[in-house]
């Protein structure tokens, strides 16, 4: 930052601090008053998880698995915030950039590898946004025009969407260095249009639990248990199809259902909390020049600002989509009907259908009923089959536009945040001022995303499950990297943890980062297999051959 705004962000800090010191000496209710008057950063870290990656593995979570996982992402997300909370709190303790005190305190393997990886996951991430924006115009909004069947054709629309998006995304993240009214007005349109559609699926949500004779209270709540036998059986909601089959054949369709419901799993808690993440929380507070005594501050606001927002609206939507489509074919592969399926979709039941006579033998014309509805269930939904969640509360047509609208604008503006996200990691790693030429070139390297939309042949929306593997294989990186920063004596000083409050600290954070190194591995296993392996052993030693050696101070 410059100068002139370094000066600006000190005299709001000191404002702040002196209005939360006024709010205290006058009491509890004054300081949670307070504290609702100068949350911030937990929201913003809540419009970054609200986007279309949370969207699509909600939506496909509860597609194939009802509503067994409700407690899935809010668990993730608790873990993720006691994470996001010991980042916080050395950055007000130490008021020092991570990625220097990863570097000098941990190892700088593991602070460039955190940098690196954030840098990596934003470029990669913004491929199934892209993909999510162009199928939400071609089909829900302008499907006539930009459409496989418009004059351009698809391949066409796809390139006159992309490159509409990519102009938009760059002309707005250049002018988020200068601010200005053009700014908010974009920022305030998509936060409108990203409240509509989680307000539909509010109400679709309660709609449901209030109308549908089939809704059962006992399943949601019982949704909310912790549950991991969908890690290794298929949901419930398949059982009718599934016990009629012989032996071989049940082994087989079980087998499927069981490993896209792991990858939906794993790509539901990636996106809870993400490695991007990591990276912007310290620099948002320093950016507010907050300091020690906002840690209370800081909690509250992570916890009413981010977990609150984020699991009442998953919920509603892992709901709407497991009323909606859970254990349901797609109309027209098994029984013919009015409108006939997407050629897409044809192609995917066909194939599920060839794989499974492949492995087993036997005539695709012979196979029973329930193995073909079986395959049809698994046929992946895209944007204009899913905005039919919304048709209880809106109708079609309006369905299509809010949905289209709302998750565009999801994918808009997690695409601009990428763009700032990969530009701040370049700064960093070349120790170059921000909103410098380093800053816009580096945000350039996000535009990786526009190949999104030409990489996926299946549903555009679902590219956001493969990709959120992607993000977890990475994510261990910034969470062990933390959890040494925490007990560092070296970095902290007297204000590490002791006692009591060191043991509640890693109490959550242990678990933290052991569960997200498990999943980790799981990724990295079915990725890469023995090369994974090799190369996270390899920079696990790099890791600790090159820790620094310091001196408590």
């Amino acid at each position: 930052m410059s100068a002139r705004e370094d000066d600006r962000a000190g005299a709001a800090a000191t404002a702040d601090a002196e209005l939360l010191a006024a709010a205290r000496a006058r009491g509890p209710f004054a300081t949670l008053l307070a504290w609702l008057r100068l949350s911030g950063p937990g929201w913003l870290q809540s419009a970054v998880t609200l986007g279309g990656g949370s969207l699509a593995t909600s939506l496909y979570l509860g597609v194939l698995a009802g509503y067994s996982f409700l407690w899935l992402q809010p668990l993730a997300m608790l873990l993720g915030i006691a994470m996001l909370s010991a980042i916080a709190h050395v950055t007000l303790v130490t008021g020092q950039r991570p990625f220097a005190a990863i570097n000098a305190h941990v190892s700088p393997v593991l602070g460039y590898g955190w940098a690196l990886a954030s840098l990596l996951a934003s470029m990669v991430w913004c491929m199934p946004q892209y993909a999510l924006a162009v199928g939400c115009v071609q089909q829900n909004l302008l499907p006539t025009a930009l459409g496989a069947a418009g004059p351009l054709g698809d391949f066409g629309g796809k390139v006159a969407i992309t490159a509409a998006i990519w102009v938009t995304c760059v002309l707005v993240t250049s002018a988020y260095g200068r601010g200005g009214r053009g700014v908010k007005l974009y920022e305030r349109a998509l936060k409108v249009l990203v409240a509509a559609i989680v307000l539909c699926f509010v109400l679709v949500a309660v709609r449901t639990a209030t109308t549908d004779q089939t809704f059962r209270w006992a399943e949601v709540v019982g949704g909310f248990v912790p549950d991991l036998s969908r890690w290794s059986e298929p949901a419930p909601g398949f059982a009718p199809f599934l016990e009629p089959l012989a032996d071989r054949a049940r082994a087989w369709w079980s087998a499927r259902i069981v490993a896209e419901q792991r990858d939906v799993i794993l790509g539901a808690a990636a996106t809870a909390v993400g490695i991007n993440m990591t990276f912007l929380m310290p620099y948002s507070l320093l950016a507010k020049g907050w300091t020690r005594p906002f840690s209370g501050l800081v909690r509250f606001d992570l916890l009413t600002g981010m977990l609150l927002p984020f699991a009442l609206t998953i919920s509603c939507v892992v709901l709407a989509a497991a009323s909606r489509f859970h254990a349901e074919p797609v109309p027209g592969l098994v029984d013919a009907t009015a409108s006939p399926p997407a050629a897409r979709m044809v192609q995917a039941y066909d194939r599920a259908l060839a794989a499974r006579t492949a492995a087993l033998g036997g005539d695709v014309t012979d196979l029973p009923r329930e193995e073909r509805l079986l395959a049809a269930m698994l046929v992946k939904r895209d944007a204009q089959d899913l905005a039919q969640a919304l048709t209880p509360m809106t109708g079609e047509t309006y369905a299509h536009l809010l949905f289209g609208l709302g998750a565009l604008g999801m994918a808009l503006s997690t695409i601009t945040l990428l763009m700032l996200i990969s530009g701040f990691v370049v700064c960093e790693v070349l120790g170059r001022p921000q909103g410098g030429i380093a800053h816009r070139m580096g945000t350039l390297l996000a535009s990786s995303g526009v190949l999104g939309p030409f990489l996926w042949g299946d549903a555009a929306l679902y590219l956001a499950v493969p990709t959120s593997l992607f993000g977890i294989a990475l994510l261990p990186i910034a969470y062990w990297a933390f959890v040494f920063l925490l007990n560092s004596k070296s970095l902290l000083g007297d204000e590490r943890p002791r006692g009591w409050a060191r043991l509640l600290w890693n109490a959550f954070l242990l678990p933290a980062a052991l569960l997200a190194s498990v999943a980790s591995a799981w990724s990295i296993w079915q990725g890469a297999r023995l090369v994974g392996v090799l190369a996270v052993a390899a920079f696990l030693i790099a890791a600790l051959a090159l820790r620094p050696r310091v001196t408590p101070p």
